[in-house]
């Protein structure tokens, strides 16, 4: 059970404000909420005041209104990516084969399935940790997912060989962070998550080359496949996606500062 404290004493928003903390109110309450004696509270406090991102003290991130595991070390879902989630399900059916590469705790995946109903969903990361998480979401969608797994590999290297040529979403939120760049993240990022979720080359695009490069073999005629990235690198990727023999289509959402490039594989008919 959790403690019966005030929605958040004033100590300990005292506390993680003076670690720098900008919602401390906020955060107070998910973390009286969450422990179960003084001692695990003051622990926790602890670690967020140390440094440790939210979600990793917590256990859980919120992610498209479902309350998803993420342990420590596992890159956390940012609420930019549900942008992609969205633009996904408009395109996503009950049934569909789905495919989330560089899939971290699985937060893509996870959500595509439960707004859109049943989906053989299969995930992917290179980081074992986040397989394992991945894993414990995946477990937990119920029926929302019939059939899949989920693989620790390389991108498409770890994926069943039967899946070619007939994936409908092929969802990627890979890393895009240039080299050059990762020493400007805030400390959540750069010394609690994985470089591997963070890093993406001298440009920041290696990783989404080599998704966009291959993608057209996976797919299903008419199959899509959504790439998250940056503003200042959509160009770069709708480039990539449209010399990836795949008609590509660029969307944006200004309030979560989203940027998905979507590319679809012309169907037989086309």
């Amino acid at each position: 059970m959790s403690l019966s404290f005030s929605p958040a004493p004033s100590p300990i928003v005292a506390r993680l404000r003076a670690a720098g903390c900008v919602f401390a109110e906020d955060e107070a309450r998910l973390l009286v909420s969450a422990a179960r004696t003084p001692a695990e509270l003051d622990d926790m406090v602890d670690r967020r005041a140390r440094g440790l991102p939210l979600e990793h003290v917590l256990g859980w991130s919120e992610f498209c209104g479902l309350r998803l595991a993420v342990d420590p070390g596992v890159f956390v879902p940012r609420p930019r990516s549900e942008f992609l989630v969205r633009q996904a399900a408009a395109l996503a059916r009950p049934g569909a084969v789905v495919v989330d590469l560089c899939c971290g705790s699985g937060a893509l995946g996870a959500a595509l399935a439960a707004a859109v109903g049943p989906v053989e969903l299969h995930a992917v990361d290179v980081d074992p940790a986040a397989v394992r998480c991945a894993r414990r979401n995946l477990a937990a969608t119920g029926g929302r997912v019939m059939g899949g797994g989920v693989y620790e590999g390389d991108l498409y290297e770890a994926l069943p060989a039967d899946l070619r040529g007939r994936v409908d979403v092929l969802l990627a939120s890979p890393p895009y962070v240039p080299t050059g760049a990762i020493g400007l993240l805030p400390p959540e990022a750069r010394v609690h998550e994985p470089q591997v979720a963070l890093d993406g080359g001298a440009d920041g695009l290696d990783i989404v080359r080599r998704v966009v490069d291959e993608a057209d073999a996976w797919l299903a005629p008419g199959g899509h496949l959504l790439v998250e990235t940056s503003e200042g690198q959509a160009r770069a990727t709708t480039d990539a996606v449209s010399r990836a023999r795949l008609t590509a289509r660029l969307t944006y959402d200004e309030e979560l500062d989203a940027t998905t490039v979507i590319g679809t594989r012309p169907s037989r008919a086309g």
